[in-house]
């Protein structure tokens, strides 16, 4: 008897898979520009981040074309592609990150160092210098997460979070889109930072998690925009 692996695919990738299979089959011509995000989340009974997931997965396999200020189009007839699983896509990884990280936020209020306060200011201008290479790599804006996950005192929850920031290196998805929206101009958000820090110099839980709940929350603004119709190549992360 012979046994096959039990897969489950993302949903992402099962979105991109039915696309995929209507270009082929020519029912959205080369050419075409796709519905809009809100239509295909309301026709597929998902939501637009998955929208957003699988559309990001079909430009790495050529099949559309992302133009920002415009919208997504098929690029050419292809034959018949089953999307590979390219990892967890970036807009899930934020909404992790905002529930998680807000709480280790609130706790590292509570319990954060003066020493550690300090070495988050130091790695914000880590930051800054590192945003004058053309190469930035976002190394300090993982160091600087990292530092307040470990002032929480909660070695689950700093597990997580270093995990989670794992997961944007290590998924073709969100490593690929973190590049666009490099070249895009999309930077991490200094001032955002600096609020952060502002909160647990005061040792304000509320404030802290309030904080980091506004940085996310406009990191995921600022990606969710390059799929929209307005050019977003101001806008800070």
């Amino acid at each position: 008897m012979e046994l096959q692996a039990i897969k489950t695919d993302r949903l992402y990738v099962k979105v991109a898979e039915q696309l995929s299979k209507l270009i082929n089959d020519g029912v959205i011509p080369p050419g075409k520009r796709l519905p809009s995000e809100r239509e295909l989340a309301e026709k597929l009974d998902v939501s637009r981040p998955t929208i957003r997931e699988a559309m990001i997965a079909l430009e790495l396999s050529g099949i559309v074309e992302i133009k920002t200020g415009s919208g997504i189009y098929v690029t050419e007839r292809k034959p018949f592609l089953t999307i590979e699983d390219k990892g967890i896509g970036p807009f899930e990884i934020l909404d992790t990150r905002l529930i998680i990280e807000s709480e280790a936020c609130a706790l590292a209020a509570e319990h954060i160092t003066d020493a550690q306060v300090q070495q988050l200011k130091d790695t914000i201008v880590e930051m800054e210098e590192e945003e004058k290479r053309p190469d930035a790599s976002e190394k300090a804006d993982w160091k600087f997460h990292n530092i307040i996950a470990r002032a929480s005192q909660n070695s689950a929850m700093s597990t997580v979070v270093d995990w989670l920031w794992q997961l944007r290196s290590q998924s073709d998805l969100s490593s690929a889109f973190a590049i666009r929206l490099r070249e895009d101009g999309v930077h991490p958000s200094i001032q955002d930072h600096k609020d952060i820090v502002s909160a647990l110099e005061k040792r304000d839980p509320e404030q802290a998690k309030m904080a980091m709940q506004t940085h996310i929350k406009k990191a995921t603004a600022a990606a969710s925009t390059y799929f929209e119709s307005d050019p977003f190549s101001k806008i800070k992360l």
